[in-house]
């Protein structure tokens, strides 16, 4: 009985032959794969790095650094934040323009619904520049915080110390840069940087002492959206084209990008990339039942 239960309730993730479906704390499914034969194309490969404890996931042969895979078509990444710091006598003594470059041909971009763009600092000029799905279309989007006394400064992101705005579907690329109006003279005791980046919304909460405790901080999670080819499911229907979606499962049409992900029919659950990777949830439901009451006599 426990083994049919192992059985019904073990969803398979990688493709079959393939063995390795975790690198360190990171689940890596279908179409996702590190070994060759093992992802659906190049776009989804996944390189796992064992020199560092436990290992770390990264996409492609790049340097970012994935932390979990989804088969809703999410991936959360960590990304670098910028920084522009002074010193007293209103110095720069440090600053960077981090940037990510998503491939206009590729699967995945930044997904507009579960992130924000946030500026920090008393004296902080915050802007993102970007570019979406099509290469000529540039974007820019930042926002102004200005302070006085942190004694004033809420906890809440309202424009005092923090300021945030949305950002827009379909973005490739972006870059951050910060600007300072008075090289943060007068408030460097308790703000000698200000700080730019995007972030998954469900991940930030302001306070007052992210005006200096951001300084060490390198990355923060953003969430990418990722699909499959370049053609909608309506395109893939009228031209009888093929499409990765397996028994049981429905193509479907992202919020956010080209492409297409696939989801399991209701009453299934599984990996609908794989063969059988959508199992009937009333049949798992009648194996734990049956093991429930095989505890019970």
């Amino acid at each position: 009985m426990l083994a049919a239960v192992t059985a019904a309730t073990d969803l398979n993730i990688a493709k079959p032959g393939c063995l390795e479906d975790r690198c360190g704390n990171v689940s890596i499914p279908y179409p996702f794969g590190t070994g060759e034969d093992c992802y659906y194309d190049s776009k989804f490969l996944i390189t796992c790095n064992h020199t560092f404890n436990p290992p770390k996931a990264f996409l492609a042969n790049g340097t970012i650094e994935v932390t979990e895979i989804t088969l809703d078509g999410k991936l959360r990444i960590m990304h670098y934040i910028a920084k522009d710091c002074y010193n007293q006598r209103g110095a720069r003594t440090a600053t960077n323009s981090p940037w990510i470059n998503l491939s206009i041909e590729g699967p995945y971009v930044v997904s507009d619904t579960d992130n924000m763009f946030v500026g920090i600092g008393c004296d902080t000029v915050a802007e993102m520049q970007g570019r979406r799905e099509d290469k000529n279309d540039r974007y820019q989007v930042g926002c102004i915080s200005k302070c006085s006394n942190k004694q004033y400064v809420p906890n809440t992101c309202s424009g005092i110390g923090c300021c945030q705005t949305s950002i827009a579907k379909g973005i490739k690329h972006f870059d951050l840069s910060l600007y300072s109006y008075n090289n943060h003279r007068g408030i460097w005791e308790f703000n000698p940087c200000g700080f730019a980046f995007i972030i998954e919304e469900k991940q930030f909460s302001f306070f007052p002492s992210n005006l200096s405790d951001l300084q060490k901080v390198e990355k923060l999670p953003i969430i990418v959206d990722w699909s499959i080819g370049r053609n909608k499911c309506e395109t893939l229907e009228k031209n009888r084209m093929s499409n990765a979606c397996q028994g049981q499962s429905k193509c479907h049409d992202p919020e956010n990008g080209s492409g297409y992900i696939c989801k399991c029919l209701d009453g299934y659950q599984g990996n609908p990339y794989l063969p059988n990777g959508c199992r009937s949830m009333h049949f798992f439901f009648l194996i734990l039942s049956l093991f429930y009451n095989f505890l019970l006599s």
